[in-house]
């Protein structure tokens, strides 16, 4: 692992550390949703609305951003970035009305959409693409990390002294971690490089397919996080501390170790295979979906947590190797780009839906079938995942055979005397073509 001039530890470790704050935002309010519903007297679906107002923002967001990232300094975008998510954070527990604390909370998702794809673009470019899916799974340890304590910290305060002071509580942290970022090294890229339109991304078929696998997947794991407390508070006789802590910290755990054991697996099986990071995927969510179904429908609290903790550790496979496969399918000049348009995506879709449609089912039919629809969309991101495997070994097999066909003196050449380059899926190596 190695980076010109500068400390590619130092800066996956203050990026994890911002991812944590990240997530820590993010995910706290939903333990806190019963006590928000009862003060502002809200349905299921409005309270839904709380997570999606904040996806739609983060979603319109993240492509410009992204496109922002890549153009200029991703070091300045990222921390101003922090600096407003946590100001906002602090704003929510001063929200008299739903009103204005949709409004905090979209705020929250327009600074968070500054963050990711120039995170994750600075951590590839810093180190060797032999270890880019465990750099990725490292950087979303905090991801995992922040999002557990988020449940977990909710649910505590929750009982201990109300919904408005856990906001003011998280959102401080990020104000001053801000300051660190400005003083992160900026990772070297080549200048000489065009900027690649976005239009191009969408014809690289494996990313296309990545993007709608996404989707399903995105839905599915979100709907989990964001009704999973109030699943366990209504279903299977939690209280709110309870519900809190212990699936906050099943999600720790289990997401650590998942997350970790995926992305080493991922890079493992991608030095035998083009294709060996998204078979990890799909391994993953194929083993946890049975696990997750039997945890639903258990009524004995220490199997579910089991089964809830054995479904979480398998579905956080996907997390590095998802980053680390749209970097290796697409050129290093729009990696931000890419995770951009990638959560722009399965933000304005997905995570939008998550909480109105799983809210809207909840009204109607029970929270239980929204949790088996959530189920259901999570074996169709699987079965995704599978056509994007597919798509990457058929693409690997016709680049590798137009590589071949390339002088060995052109492949040695400087990138500054190609005008196009395209990556071969599944190994993040370049080929590269002489403008004709």
């Amino acid at each position: 692992m190695n980076m010109a001039g500068a400390h590619p530890v130092r800066l996956l470790v203050i990026l994890m550390l911002i991812n944590f704050v990240n997530y820590l935002d993010r995910q706290i309010i939903f333990p806190l949703f019963p006590l928000i519903g009862q003060e502002f007297s809200l349905t299921y679906y409005q309270l839904g609305w709380l997570a999606a107002g904040f996806s739609i923002v983060h979603a319109l967001a993240t492509l410009p951003l992204g496109l922002l990232a890549d153009r200029t300094s991703r070091r300045k975008v990222i921390g101003f970035g922090v600096f407003f998510w946590s100001a906002a954070t602090f704003m929510s527990g001063l929200a008299g009305s739903f009103r204005s604390l949709l409004v905090t909370r979209a705020a929250v998702g327009l600074g968070e959409a500054a963050y990711t794809p120039a995170a994750t673009a600075m951590i590839t470019a810093s180190f060797r693409g032999s270890v880019r899916a465990r750099v990725q799974g490292i950087y979303d340890l905090g991801m995992f990390a922040g999002g557990a304590l988020g449940i977990a910290l909710g649910g505590i305060l929750a009982e201990s002294v109300g919904w408005r002071p856990a906001f003011f509580i998280v959102g401080i942290p990020g104000l001053l971690l801000a300051l660190s970022v400005f003083h992160l090294p900026e990772p070297p890229r080549l200048e000489q490089a065009r900027a690649l339109p976005v239009r191009s991304l969408l014809r690289v078929p494996a990313y296309v397919m990545l993007l709608l696998a996404g989707l399903f997947i995105t839905f599915s794991g979100h709907a989990y996080i964001i009704w999973g407390a109030a699943f366990v508070h209504e279903y299977k006789g939690f209280g709110l501390r309870e519900a809190g802590v212990t699936l906050g910290a099943i999600m720790l755990v289990s997401g650590l170790l998942g997350v970790m054991a995926g992305a080493s697996l991922a890079d493992r099986l991608a030095r035998r295979f083009p294709y060996g990071r998204v078979l990890t995927v799909c391994a993953g969510f194929f083993i946890s979906a049975p696990l997750i179904y039997m945890a639903l429908h258990t009524e004995n609290k220490a199997t579910l947590l089991l089964l809830f903790f054995c479904g979480t550790f398998f579905g956080t496979w996907y997390h590095g190797p998802v980053t680390a496969t749209i970097h290796d399918v697409i050129p290093a000049r729009a990696h931000a780009t890419a995770v951009g348009l990638y959560c722009l995506f399965v933000n304005l879709l997905a995570t939008t839906l998550a909480p109105t449609l799983i809210g809207k089912i909840a009204d109607r039919w029970g929270l239980l079938t929204g949790m088996e629809v959530a189920l259901a969309a999570q074996v169709m991101g699987a079965a995704g995942f599978v056509a994007v495997a597919c798509l990457i070994a058929r693409q690997h097999r016709r680049e590798t055979s137009q590589h071949e066909a390339v002088p060995a003196a052109s492949r040695c050449a400087g990138l500054a005397d190609f005008a196009h380059l395209e990556p071969i899926a599944g190994t993040g190596q370049p080929l590269l073509r002489p403008e004709s």
